[in-house]
């Protein structure tokens, strides 16, 4: 797998320009960027499907040793029979060229960051179109990371360990359940033969709302 370009627009809105358009200098650094990010841009990405069990205070994997505990991750799975859970990265050659910007021009530092977050969301679609294709007879429900809301991030190495993450896409987490490298994403899908509620989606559901920088300035984070 390979990226061909990234998603320059989001990334410009991960910048704080909104829809605005860069200015001539800023798209010149932008171009730039992603050419060099493309060159050690590697994507991959592991997934697993379970069956899962509704408990009071969270969600059971069933046949692993991982519990997703919380009032939020059970409002996102409700209705559902099973759960995707995938992890997504786009390599270690990504920080180590965004430690290089740092140590030499923070603007490009800035600029490569955002494209790179750009860019492992675009691996998180491909992710979620092959679950589409694969369990089409599901509907599914949008991505649900390890630390949203109050599903604690302390359930990130488990969740690796269940995904055997670190053998075929080389992502570890560290002791403070950081992931290294550090574009990559965790996340849980639902999928459910019944109807997904759209109202599980968007600003009104999300508990990073009265923090949100896309909100403040009247825009979304695409949820």
């Amino acid at each position: 797998m390979k990226l061909e370009h990234i998603n320059v627009k989001e990334a410009v809105r991960y910048m704080g320009m909104g829809n605005n358009k860069p200015d001539e200098r800023t798209a010149l650094l932008i171009d730039e960027c992603e050419k060099e990010l493309l060159k050690v841009i590697e994507p991959k990405f592991v997934y697993r499907v379970f069956d899962v069990a509704h408990k009071e205070n969270g969600v059971e994997v069933i046949g692993t040793p991982l519990f997703l505990g919380g009032n939020d991750i059970c409002r996102h799975l409700e209705g559902c029979s099973k759960c995707v859970l995938f992890a997504a990265t786009i390599s270690s050659g990504v920080d180590r060229k965004l430690r290089a910007y740092e140590a030499e021009d923070m603007a490009k530092a800035m600029i490569a960051d955002c494209l790179a977050s750009a860019a492992v969301e675009q691996v998180c679609d491909i992710v979620d179109n092959t679950v589409k294709e694969k369990l089409s007879g599901y509907n599914q429900t949008w991505r649900f990371s390890p630390g949203y809301g109050d599903l604690p991030i302390s359930v990130q190495r488990v969740f690796l360990d269940v995904l055997n993450a670190q053998k075929f896409i080389g992502l570890n987490a560290t002791e403070n359940n950081i992931l290294t490298p550090r574009k990559s994403v965790t996340a849980v899908i639902g999928l459910s033969k019944n109807e997904i509620s759209k109202g599980r989606r968007g600003c009104a559901c999300c508990n990073m709302r009265e923090v949100c920088q896309f909100r403040k300035r009247g825009d979304h984070c695409g949820f």
